[in-house]
């Protein structure tokens, strides 16, 4: 593949995945295992999975798994930390980078600046009231290319409970924000609870209802409930095609008892392009 090619095959997976798996970067034992748990996206983690005192190592063994056959996007610590300098001179070059995925993103022309830098695409992860308010601006920064809502980090920054009544105007704001750049939907935040994968279910979905196409997970066994969710089901997939065959008849139609018209359309198109193999 060409430089281009592969810059377009990173942004083309890194809009369609619907999982995005957390390994702490000083675990290497781990990567392999979360690769293979049927992930969309492995995300190696250099900041809150890390303790301080070991990031360096972290940033060691991720970089060298980097450098082989893998390949995985890095969460990296956050804009003005010692720790994020020397990551953006480890990280930069390595084969596997896919993408980075930057922390507390708050100013538009950092993430321009860590884009051009590693020259791989960018997720920005909203955590802060700060960046609630510039969501707009973060989302259109050159290299961004899709939005994470971190919910815990934003309810401890406003002082609040973390419950969905309390995140529900930052969430729309960062789908709605997403919509304007024209990025796919974004990501919502984890789910903690690494026992409880109906929980994961469930989150997913109500996240789903509000506009987010995929989630960060922290556990292998939150990967196949989130993946569900956000994949359409046989009889959506199956409502979809009747849709799309009665619209090429023309004129007034109807599906299932509802008129059919261009929003309807729409909808069954793009479930029909999300229709993948679980």
């Amino acid at each position: 593949m060409t430089d281009e090619s592969t810059r377009s095959a990173a942004q083309d997976e890194l809009r369609s995945a619907r999982t995005a798996l957390f390994v702490p970067g000083d675990r290497p034992d781990r990567f392999e295992k979360a690769a293979a748990s049927g992930t969309d996206l492995v995300v190696c983690d250099l900041e809150d999975a890390v303790t301080p005192e070991r990031r360096s190592e972290a940033l060691g063994a991720v970089a060298d798994w980097l450098a082989g056959e893998a390949r995985a996007c890095v969460r990296t610590n956050a804009s003005g930390t010692t720790e994020l300098e020397a990551e953006l001179t480890r990280l930069r070059g390595l084969p596997g980078l896919l993408a980075v995925i930057v922390p507390k993103a708050e100013e538009p022309a950092e993430l321009e600046r860590i884009h051009r830098h590693l020259d791989v695409p960018v997720v920005a992860l909203i955590e802060s009231a700060v960046g609630v308010a510039r969501v707009t601006e973060l989302a259109a920064a050159p290299g961004v290319v899709r939005l994470g809502f971190g919910h815990l980090d934003y309810s401890v920054d406003i002082g609040s409970g973390n419950g969905r009544a309390a995140m529900l105007t930052a969430r729309s704001a960062v789908v709605l924000a997403s919509r304007l750049a024209d990025l796919a939907g974004p990501f919502d935040g984890v789910t903690p609870e690494l026992d409880d994968v109906d929980r994961v279910a469930d989150d997913a979905t109500y996240a789903l209802h509000l506009g987010f196409a995929g989630k960060l997970l922290i556990h292998p066994r939150q990967v196949a409930p989130a993946r569900r969710t956000f994949t359409p089901g046989a009889e959506e997939v199956d409502w979809a095609h009747r849709v799309v065959a009665a619209s090429e008849q023309g004129g007034a139609v109807r599906v299932d008892g509802s008129m059919v018209d261009a929003p309807v359309v729409a909808r069954a198109l793009r479930v029909l392009s999300q229709n993948r193999e679980v």
